[in-house]
C-alpha cells in the first residue's frame, strides 16, 4: 500500500507519515518547504518506504506510480502564516484541494483532506458537532484560512457525489507535540518557547477564551483510524477537555518553571471566544478517544522546546533561528 501526504514536512504531516510507514505503507510526501522543516523529516533519510517531492501543490502533480491513499495536510496553519500568506492559503486550499482530488481519481485512490475547526469560526453552537455550520467573517483576516478550508470540505463532497471518489474529511482542533515550529504564533508553542527563555507570556484579551488541545500522538491516531474507516461526512478530531487561556499559561509555567507573570494585550480580530469538539462520531464510528492529558502532554513536548531553545543560546542568534538545520558540527 503506497500513500502520498502533501505537507509531509509540517508539524502534523511529518507524524503522519511516521505512523503510515509504522503500519506498514509506503509514503511519498510532498511539501514546497513555505511553513515545513526538512528536520521534520531528517530521521527518514535512511527510510526506504519514504520519499520526499518538493512541489507547490497548488500547481497540478502527475505520478507514474500507483497511490492507494491520497492525504491532503499542505497548507498555512497558523495565523501568523495564513496572514502573512493569504493568497497562497487560498490558493492551496483551493487549487491544492482540486490537484489532490484529481491526482487521486486518476489513481483510484482514498482521499483524506485535513479541514479545521476554524470553519466553526467564533461558534455560537458550544462545543461545535459537526452539523454545525459554522459562524465565520469571510472578510477578515482569518477568512483566507477559514474559508480556505470550507471551499476544501466542499469541493471534496463534490468529488464524493460527482465522481463517486472515496472521501474522508478531518476536522482538526488545536493540537501540539515535538516538532511545531517555535515562531509559529500558536498559543502552545509560543508559551513553552516564552516560559523557557523566562519571558513573559502574551495572552491575548483577558485570557478567559477557550480552547481544547489535544496531544500529536492522540491526534495521528484519530485520523489514521478515520482513513481506514468508512465515514464519508465531517469528523471531529480534538480532545473534549476544555482551558482557559489562562489555566493553559499556568501549566505551561509550572512544567517550564517559570515565574514571569503573563503580558497582556490586545485581542486579534475575530478571535474566537471558545472551542470544543463535541468528539460523539469519533467515539461511536472510529473508536477513537483521546488519552493524554494537557498536563502529561505538556510534560512530553516542553524537552523538545528546551533542545531547540538550547540551540539558541548555543549559536548566540540575533535573529530568528532555522530550526529546520542541525547545529554546526553536528554529526547529523
Amino acid at each position: 500500500m503506497r500513500v502520498l501526504i502533501t505537507g509531509a514536512a509540517g508539524f502534523l504531516g511529518s507524524h503522519l507519515a511516521d505512523r503510515f510507514l509504522a503500519e506498514g505503507y509506503e509514503v511519498v510526501g510532498v511539501d514546497n518547504l513555505v511553513t515545513g522543516c526538512r528536520g521534520n523529516l531528517a530521521h527518514l533519510d535512511d527510510e526506504p518506504g519514504f520519499s520526499l517531492i518538493e512541489h507547490d501543490i497548488s500547481k497540478p502533480l502527475f505520478l507514474d506510480s500507483p497511490l492507494d491513499g491520497v492525504l491532503h495536510f499542505a497548507s498555512p496553519a497558523s495565523p501568523v502564516d495564513y496572514i502573512d500568506l493569504p493568497i497562497q492559503t487560498l490558493k492551496v486550499g483551493g487549487l491544492g484541494t482540486h490537484n489532490t482530488l484529481g491526482l487521486a481519481l486518476r489513481h483510484g485512490a482514498r482521499y483524506l483532506l485535513a479541514s479545521t475547526s476554524e470553519v466553526y469560526g467564533d461558534p455560537q453552537v458550544h462545543p461545535q458537532t459537526e452539523d454545525y455550520w459554522g459562524n465565520v467573517n469571510p472578510v477578515g483576516p482569518r477568512g483566507v484560512y477559514d474559508e480556505a478550508k470550507r471551499f476544501a470540505e466542499a469541493m471534496t463532497m463534490a468529488y464524493h457525489r460527482a465522481h463517486g471518489l472515496d472521501t474522508r474529511i478531518v476536522r482538526i482542533f488545536n493540537t501540539y507535540g515535538a516538532r511545531m515550529r517555535p515562531h509559529d504564533g500558536r498559543v502552545v508553542s509560543n508559551f513553552i518557547m516564552q516560559g523557557l527563555r523566562g519571558e513573559p507570556m502574551t495572552v491575548y484579551g483577558d485570557g478567559t477564551q477557550t480552547r481544547s488541545f489535544c496531544f500529536v500522538d492522540d491526534e495521528i491516531d484519530g485520523i489514521y483510524r478515520l482513513f481506514q474507516s468508512t465515514r464519508v461526512d465531517p469528523v471531529n478530531i480534538g480532545n473534549p477537555a476544555e482551558f482557559t487561556i489562562r489555566e493553559l499559561a499556568e501549566l505551561v509555567m509550572e512544567e517550564t518553571g517559570s515565574a514571569v507573570p503573563p503580558d497582556f494585550r490586545t485581542l486579534p480580530v475575530d478571535d474566537p471566544a471558545m472551542r470544543r469538539p463535541d468528539i460523539t462520531a469519533a467515539r461511536r464510528e472510529l473508536g477513537w478517544t483521546p488519552t493524554v492529558s494537557l498536563r502529561e502532554g505538556l510534560r512530553k513536548t516542553v524537552p523538545y522546546f528546551r533542545e531547540l531553545v538550547g540551540r539558541e543560546e548555543r549559536w548566540n542568534f540575533k535573529g530568528t533561528p532555522r530550526y529546520d538545520q542541525p547545529d554546526p558540527g553536528s554529526p547529523r
